[in-house]
């Protein structure tokens, strides 16, 4: 199992895998009964989720159902328990959606939650982060989990997200982190090759690994970069029943 979903992620197009993954996924689901994990999003529950990830799969990462993983989960229990996200209809901007998000995200929001991506299907808007089509102070809250490693300039990209938010507002704006993790984020736009990338920064459409800077950058865009440990605040049981990293950093920018 864990040497197919590393391969499915590997070499077909995050798309496609959107499309159609879906169902397959679902019926899989069905191998994993139990009620030691649940889904805080879905509300799904299995003896374990499924393993995840591109070169050494983690155990008990995504759930069948709504294919959230361990950070998926964490941001909805932090907007659902430290924000008013659930409790008024505000402006959303959502970068790159995430299938497990975005029907309950626009259930709540209605027309005012806006998805936009590059290439993304599953999207409102076709966009590129660099040149938001937006006005100033236009969103509430923008949603931007594991985008700015793709992408060519993440400060800029920060900048532009910075500029659509209202004053007050504020966004989600998660990366990866590989160990060791450097002090300093590391990129070089003369690595093309595939191969090379994936290993130098972790995945082959990676552009930087990013590093103990990672707040300085998000503050070199304008915005005020909270590191928030919502995840170490669970409890064990808590954080092992919805299949979150106790570890893992929310973080947050500020405008």
């Amino acid at each position: 199992m864990k040497r197919l979903i590393s391969v499915l992620i590997r070499y077909v197009p995050r798309k496609y895998l959107q499309l159609f993954s879906g169902v397959g996924l679902k019926a899989l689901g069905i191998f994993y009964a139990g009620n030691k994990v649940e889904c805080p999003i879905c509300k799904s529950h299995y003896r374990q989720f499924l393993p995840y990830g591109r070169i050494n799969p983690r155990p008990n990462a995504l759930c069948p159902n709504c294919l959230s993983l361990e950070r998926h989960r964490l941001i909805w229990l932090y907007i659902q328990e430290k924000t008013n996200f659930f409790q008024a209809k505000l402006n959303i901007l959502h970068i790159a959606p995430e299938p497990c998000f975005m029907k309950r995200f626009e259930k709540q929001h209605g027309d005012t939650y806006i998805t936009a991506d590059i290439e993304s299907p599953l999207a409102k808007v076709k966009m590129d982060i660099h040149q938001i089509p937006f006005g100033e102070n236009h969103f509430d809250v923008v949603l931007c989990n594991h985008v700015l490693e793709h992408v060519e300039n993440d400060i800029k990209a920060m900048t532009e997200i910075k500029r659509v938010l209202k004053p007050g507002g504020w966004a989600i704006l998660q990366v990866p982190f590989f160990s060791p993790v450097p002090d300093v984020t590391f990129e070089d736009a003369s690595i093309t090759d595939p191969r090379e990338r994936e290993k130098i920064f972790g995945q082959d459409d990676h552009v930087r690994m990013f590093g103990k800077d990672y707040s300085k950058r998000i503050e070199r865009a304008g915005l005020k970069a909270e590191a928030n440990k919502f995840a170490s605040e669970l409890g064990e049981t808590s954080a092992f029943r919805n299949g979150i990293e106790k570890n893992e950093i929310l973080y947050i920018g500020r405008k």
